[in-house]
C-alpha cells in the first residue's frame, strides 16, 4: 500500500482542519486509495449477503471524521485511527439495523424452491466482535487498537507495527494473546 509521506499527509490535514478548503479538497484524494483498500478488504470478509460496497464505506466514514469538528488529529497515524473507529461503527450499526425487527430479526431468509435454505444473519460476528472490543478497550487500550486495525480495517501485522510503531515481534505476541481471549470470550458469549 502505497503512502504519502507522514509529514506532508500530516500538514494537509492540519490545514484542512484548521479551515482551508484547498487542503480539504486535497486531503480526501491523499488518502483515499489506502482508505477504499481497508474498506474493500475489511468487507470481503464479512459473511454473504453483505450490501455495503467499499466506496460507500469509505464515503461514510470519512463524512464522519472529516465533518467532526470537535475532533483535532495529531497526524495521519491519529487520522486512520478515526478512520478505521468509523468503520467499525458503521459496520455495527448495519449490522443492528439488519438484526432490528423491521429487518427480520434474527430469521433467515428462505429461497422460494424445493430446498430451501435457511441464510444466518450476518451480523451475530460484527455485535459479539464489537461488544469484546469495548470490553478489551476498557482494559487494554493498545490491544483494542491492535484489534481494530487488523479486524475492522484489514491491516497486515506489517502495517499494524508501523502504525502504531512497535516492532513485529511484539505485535505477533499481542496478536496471538488477543485472539486466544477473543476466541474464549465469544465462545462464553
Amino acid at each position: 500500500m502505497a503512502q504519502p509521506s507522514d509529514t506532508y499527509a500530516t500538514t494537509i490535514l492540519q490545514a484542512a482542519q484548521a479551515g482551508d478548503a484547498k487542503a480539504a479538497a486535497e486531503l480526501l484524494p491523499l488518502v483515499y486509495a489506502e482508505l477504499r483498500e481497508l474498506a474493500r478488504s475489511r468487507l470481503a470478509r464479512q459473511a454473504p449477503g453483505q450490501t455495503l460496497q467499499p466506496t460507500a464505506l469509505v464515503h461514510e466514514a470519512y463524512l464522519r471524521i472529516a465533518g467532526s469538528n470537535a475532533v483535532t488529529f495529531e497526524g495521519r497515524q491519529h487520522f486512520f485511527f478515526a478512520a478505521a473507529r468509523a468503520m467499525r461503527d458503521i459496520l455495527v450499526e448495519q449490522a443492528r439495523r439488519k438484526a432490528g425487527p423491521k429487518r427480520g430479526g434474527d430469521r433467515g431468509r428462505e429461497e422460494l424452491n424445493d430446498a430451501a435454505a435457511i441464510v444466518e444473519p450476518p451480523s451475530d460476528d460484527v455485535l459479539a466482535v464489537s461488544e469484546a472490543l469495548e470490553e478489551l478497550e476498557k482494559n487494554d487500550p493498545l490491544k483494542s487498537q491492535i484489534v481494530l486495525l487488523r479486524y475492522f480495517s484489514g491491516l497486515t501485522m506489517d502495517e499494524t507495527a508501523q502504525i502504531l510503531g512497535i516492532p513485529e515481534r511484539t505485535l505477533d505476541r499481542h496478536w496471538r494473546f488477543i485472539r486466544a481471549w477473543l476466541m474464549k470470550r465469544l465462545a462464553t458469549s
